[in-house]
């Protein structure tokens, strides 16, 4: 599995710092609990509020800024993750795009530690790369289960 992390921007404050390789990896962890193919790879990339705030709108049609879109290349659905063609390249699988000043806001208004919020939104990122969503209350409810069983792993509460 291959996650590639963009350089994330510098913190805002020592608080907000974190280990891009450590992200990474529980990326790739997440995707292979998920099922997918060891040689799919994913692009993570960090960015200011001024371009998750563009790109929210310019693909959500949403305004302001947002803590995590994603961005998937092959259909998938819950459990039924992308698969490579055997003999074909490895499985692109898209990009997860984070913006780690709303994280920290989020993370306050919330009541949480910043690196807790950010490994909820690695989650729910890859989780949506995979064809997981939350559009209805039982979907909603799926998906948060699913983020706790990931977060888990890593020894973090889904809030």
């Amino acid at each position: 599995m291959t996650v590639e992390i963009s350089d994330p921007p510098q913190p805002t404050s020592p608080e907000n710092a974190f280990d891009p390789d450590a992200v990474a990896a529980f990326a790739a962890a997440t995707l292979a609990r998920e099922g997918v193919d060891a040689d799919a790879r994913l692009s993570i990339a960090f960015v200011d509020i001024e371009r998750i705030a563009a790109l929210n709108a310019e693909f959500m049609g949403k305004d302001g800024p947002t803590d995590v879109l994603s961005f998937p290349i092959e259909d998938a659905t819950p459990l039924h993750p992308p698969r490579r063609v055997d003999g074909g390249p490895p499985l692109l699988l898209g990009d997860v795009v984070i913006a780690p000043d709303v994280v920290a806001a989020n993370a306050i208004a919330n009541g949480v530690a910043f690196e807790d919020e950010l490994y909820l939104m690695v989650c729910h990122g890859v989780l949506h790369i995979l064809g997981w969503d939350h559009q209805t209350e039982a979907e909603a409810v799926l998906m948060e289960s699913r983020e706790a069983e990931h977060l888990a792993t890593v020894g973090r509460t889904r809030r």
